[in-house]
């Protein structure tokens, strides 16, 4: 086990020991693709599955955990985390094909797993470079872009439940919706099982090519985002409720909605958490009054105000 500096601000709770490394009163902006918020008060990278089960299993079941990938879909308030954040690293990166499947650990970056789905001749997984983020994330949410979802590609997957039991799920059992897990709470995945098709690797990465080049054209992926802020209502497009209501290139502090997609935010250089969640609710609001459609966040929200963790 790897502990924070003797002069690093301690936990209020005991810690299991661990193979995985510990670090206390983390800055947690550097970690999300807004590059906002403020501290975990403990955080935790497992060294692999057996060690995250061995922690779930012996940590203080009322100490609040929360998972963090890569921070490309949350925004994390500028008071912090409290508790333990979990962040999944080299040891959950696994990447490798049986026959037709696609095995793949929970830290891969969609991107990564479209590729090497690519690369071996392994069509179906193409929507995946489409998509920021962690395969844990997506499933997590039933990801989805162009076309195509997790649900329609999953076989099964692994999770961990809060007291370390080791679960392995069917697609049915995850119950998946539009941008929804409705399976059991507090999981947190491990590896994912996809299904693949034969092909070739030229034309994949051909049609992979496409999907990278509309979404570079049709959205900020250069700018410090967070992929797209709301969910697209039943029959309608969020991108257009928010264009409706007069709200592309809306600014609260140095938070944008971008003017090239306006159902993503950015940060200009200095924006808070807070800029962007007001941002948000005002789009909310905007569009509520305008069309009568109550948005909902696809961006997930996590964490503590400022005054909550001082």
């Amino acid at each position: 086990m790897t502990l924070a500096a003797p002069s690093a601000p301690q936990p209020r709770f005991a810690l299991p020991d661990v193979r995985g490394t510990y670090r206390f009163d983390a800055p947690l902006a550097p970690t999300n693709w807004f590059r906002v918020g403020g501290n975990a008060e403990v955080l935790f990278k497992p060294e692999d599955a057996a060690d995250l089960q061995h922690f779930l299993a012996h940590l203080d079941p009322q100490i609040p955990v929360t998972v963090l990938g890569v921070g490309s879909n949350v925004i994390v308030r500028d008071g912090g985390i409290g508790g333990v954040v979990i962040k999944l690293g080299r040891g959950f990166t696994e990447l490798t094909l049986q026959e037709d499947i696609l095995i793949c650990g929970a830290a891969c970056m969609d991107v990564h797993v479209a590729r090497f789905a690519a690369d071996h001749g392994r069509a179906g997984l193409e929507f995946l470079v489409g998509i920021p983020g962690t395969m844990g994330g997506a499933l997590a949410m039933n990801a989805g872009a162009y076309g195509r979802e997790i649900k329609d590609v999953l076989i099964a997957c692994e999770a961990i439940d809060r007291q370390g039991k080791l679960h392995r799920l069917t697609v049915a059992e995850c119950r998946y919706s539009y941008r929804h897990f409705g399976g059991k709470d507090g999981l947190i995945f491990t590896r994912a099982f996809l299904a693949t098709e034969a092909g070739t690797a030229a034309e994949i990465h051909a049609q992979m090519d496409t999907i990278s080049a509309a979404r570079e054209a049709t959205q900020p992926v250069r700018s410090r985002t967070g992929g797209s802020t709301f969910a697209n209502p039943e029959g309608a497009k969020a991108w257009q409720l928010i264009d409706d209501a007069g709200c592309r290139g809306l600014v609260v502090g140095d938070a944008e909605i971008s003017h090239l997609h306006c159902n993503f935010m950015i940060n200009r250089g200095v924006a808070t958490a807070s800029d962007l969640e007001t941002l948000g609710e005002r789009v909310r609001a905007a569009v509520l009054k305008k069309s009568g459609v109550a948005l909902q966040w696809e961006i997930k929200r996590i964490g503590d105000a400022p005054q909550e963790r001082e």
